[in-house]
């Protein structure tokens, strides 16, 4: 394939296009300071409430930076961090709006306290 296949696919790629688990990974990114993979692992089994497996998350990661929506840097010679970048965040605040046309959430329901919760609790034992 010709370079140029890249570059109009990167081009193209928004968050439509996406599997829903990638939209869930830059959601993650997005709201944690620079993560390392294990972080974000750790989130999203507390989300789905199962294991991630390595074999799923690393090469959906790889995927959403070769997209250009997250950037890989090197914190040590063995962990990598992730953040979004300006088009990553662009595309999930996109996202984020178009969502909220359809859905108006009440933030005082007891399924949303109880998550809230959860969340605070496991920031404070990860600190």
């Amino acid at each position: 394939m010709s370079p140029n296949y890249f570059i109009k696919t990167r081009q193209k790629c928004a968050m439509h296009d996406l599997t829903g688990f990638r939209r869930d990974l830059l959601t993650v990114i997005a709201g944690l300071d620079d993560p390392y993979g294990l972080a974000i692992k750790d989130e999203l089994e507390g989300y789905y409430e199962e294991e991630v497996r390595h074999g799923r998350l690393y090469p959906n990661l790889d995927t959403l930076v070769e997209k250009g929506l997250v950037e890989k840097g090197q914190q040590d010679r063995r962990t990598n961090f992730y953040r979004l970048t300006r088009r990553g965040q662009r595309e999930l605040a996109a996202r984020f709006n178009w969502e909220g046309q359809y859905i108006d959430v009440d933030i005082d329901t007891p399924e949303l306290q109880a998550t809230s919760a959860k969340r605070e609790q496991s920031e404070s034992s990860h600190s």
